[in-house]
């Protein structure tokens, strides 16, 4: 596991070589351990996982789209944040600090925090997929 987007770059890389009829590849992050591949037919995806690394087997069969459409629309980075959240700041130069949510922009996907550790509240705003969310409001 987590091995998932060298495995789907390495059967694209080998799709746009070959010119095969393979139409996409998918990793999502959500599904861990799994790679998507759709093609008209199972042996062209066997013959092109053959001999990739960390590929273990196939399972064949038909996905409805219903079932893998929330993995191609793409989701807000502060979608999970609320105000009053604890976050940390994963990125940037307040990377490690903790921080309560005192604002969100959804619009700009940015949120606005204060840090814990400071003097003085002073209210800074970052991008929503630099923080991560350590503590709910409420919780």
């Amino acid at each position: 596991m987590g091995q998932e987007k060298k495995v789907s770059d390495s059967i694209w890389s080998r799709v746009k070589r070959m010119h095969d009829e393979v139409l996409s590849v998918l990793a999502p992050q959500e599904l861990k351990g799994y790679v998507l591949v759709e093609a008209y037919d199972p042996l062209v995806v066997e013959n092109m996982i053959k001999g990739v690394t960390y590929t273990r087997s196939m399972v064949t069969g038909e996905i409805p789209f219903e079932q893998i459409e929330h993995f191609l629309t793409p989701t807000s980075a502060v979608a999970n944040i609320s105000e009053g959240d604890i976050v940390e700041l994963i990125s940037g130069p307040f990377r490690g600090e903790k921080a309560k949510v005192t604002r969100i922009d959804e619009g700009k996907e940015e949120i606005t925090v204060e840090l814990f550790e400071a003097m003085v509240p002073i209210p800074i705003t970052v991008r929503g997929e630099h923080a991560r969310v350590i503590k709910k409001e409420g919780e």
